[in-house]
């Protein structure tokens, strides 16, 4: 008998083990389609909230932030790009200059959601930023890339305008922060079960299955 279970994708649009992480995770339910249906809900995560508007450069950033020096970025990139095209993802890591406040592209997954695109969206920031290097903090890059994933281009551009869902984004970070997630992603089955990480496919389909048959 199918089975359906819930899948809580706690993420940032700026975090690359997220992209890992999604890819991962999409791998293992194809693996188990037969018997799992998922119904997955991104839900925001903000590595840098404080992030102004024009956004840092990327080696600056991660040096202050982890002390990372150039040597450790370039080996990070080296295993990102390797799990990536594991993966099927093309991780294009000097087109990424700038890391950008990702608020604004939170409240677009958000009403995505609603008109139930929400995944295609969150595959197309992911390509936008990691594979092309387009800013995700751009309104015009936003209303865009929703109309690319076929949402509508002047409603999308109305929601990044008026700062709708705002509160509500607000909420939902407030309750996974509340709930212990502090770094992403962070996969949660049927609202218990949690896995940290940009795990290999056999750790998803493992805790997957035994989700679904407990």
């Amino acid at each position: 008998m199918n089975k359906r279970i819930r899948i809580d994708f706690v993420s940032d649009v700026s975090c690359p083990w997220c992209v890992i992480g999604l890819k991962a995770l999409e791998a293992a339910l194809l693996r188990v389609a037969g018997d799992v249906t998922a119904d997955i809900h991104f839900q925001p995560f903000e590595l840098n909230p404080r992030m102004g508007a024009a956004g840092e450069d990327v080696a600056e950033h991660l040096g202050k932030k982890y002390g990372a020096a150039p040597a450790d970025l370039e080996r990070s990139r080296k295993a990102l790009r390797a799990r990536g095209e594991e993966l099927g993802f093309d991780f294009q890591m000097t087109r990424r200059e700038r890391i950008y406040n990702t608020f604004d592209a939170h409240r677009l997954l958000h009403w995505a959601e609603l008109e139930g695109r929400q995944q295609a969206l969150q595959h197309a920031l992911f390509t936008a930023y990691f594979t092309a290097g387009r800013n995700p903090s751009d309104p015009e890059t936003l209303a865009d890339i929703a109309a690319e994933v076929g949402l509508d281009r002047a409603r999308a551009a109305q929601v990044l305008a008026s700062g709708e869902y705002a509160a509500e984004v607000r909420e939902r970070e407030r309750f996974y922060l509340d709930k212990g997630i502090h770094a992403v992603p962070a996969v949660i089955l049927n609202e218990r079960h949690l896995i940290q990480g940009g795990q290999p496919v056999d750790v998803f389909e493992q805790a997957i299955r035994h989700v679904v048959a407990g």
